[in-house]
């Protein structure tokens, strides 16, 4: 089931997507947040053009990011691959949905794109074994970890590089049925093609992310994992759309402007 979150000019509210008899794309109007109640619909179907994609997704709690967790990256940028996962916070005030503006700060002259699978935890986890991990996942969506890799080298850290407001684009919307295993992970710019990865190509798997993480962190519904990006991160401009796309998902697109 895919599940968005979408206003009408009212509060967000949340639909599953489908096609109807004609083959238009619909939002079945759910009760509720679906991460804190079973899923319910209410008979009220709407148009996919007639809504505002949200934000699939707004963690209450944090978004954990993985550091260098494909080979192809870590080389590009000058870095061995890490001997465990190599994680980092991002405030959730940095997540914005499609079609959003992605925002480049003054402070930095160096912002770059990074694709990525993320994860939507379902419930809340602490020391997931690995063939639990399933129990706990919601769903996936696709995820944009902008960077300021300027910010990033000068800082020699990473939190006020990846957690400027509008540095985590989520969306279009969580897939709850997939197999993370093998999934095609792309960025195109302007529509030229700058990363082109698989999920098996990771250096760590989802499941091993979990473990791992939930060890360190309780886990909270709505918590979001972001998997690591493969190689080809490049600069973004102003006036340039980025569009992240995630094998069985769909895809993320935003502009990108210039601070006002």
């Amino acid at each position: 089931m895919r599940i968005a979150r979408f206003t009408t000019g009212d509060d967000p509210r949340f639909g599953a997507v489908g096609q109807d008899e004609s083959g238009e794309t619909v939002l079945a109007v759910l009760e509720g947040d679906p991460l804190y109640r079973s899923i319910q619909l209410t008979g009220e179907r709407l148009s996919l053009p007639d809504v505002r994609l949200l934000a699939p997704v707004i963690p209450r709690s944090k978004i954990i990011g993985v550091g260098r967790n494909y080979a192809d990256h870590a080389a590009e940028l000058g870095n061995e691959p890490p001997p465990e996962p190599l994680l980092f916070l991002k405030p959730n005030t940095s997540v914005i949905g499609p079609d959003e503006p992605i925002v480049l700060p003054e402070q930095s002259s160096d912002v770059h794109h990074e694709a990525e699978l993320a994860v939507v935890i379902g419930r809340i986890a602490k020391t997931v074994p690995r063939d639990r991990v399933s129990d706990v996942i919601f769903g996936y969506t696709c995820a944009n970890d902008v960077t300021a890799r300027d910010l990033q080298k000068r800082d020699n850290q990473w939190a006020r590089a990846k957690g400027f407001d509008t540095f985590c684009p989520l969306g279009p919307w969580i897939e709850t049925d997939l197999d993370p295993a093998d999934l095609a992970v792309r960025c195109r710019v302007n529509g030229d093609e700058r990363q082109a990865g698989r999920t098996s190509q990771l250096i760590f798997d989802v499941a091993t992310l979990v473990e791992y993480i939930s060890a360190a962190f309780t886990l909270l519904p709505g918590d979001v994992i972001l998997t690591g990006t493969p190689a080809g991160v490049g600069p973004i401009a102003a006036g340039d759309h980025v569009a992240v796309t995630v094998e069985g998902i769909g895809a993320l697109t935003n502009p990108v402007v210039a601070a006002e």
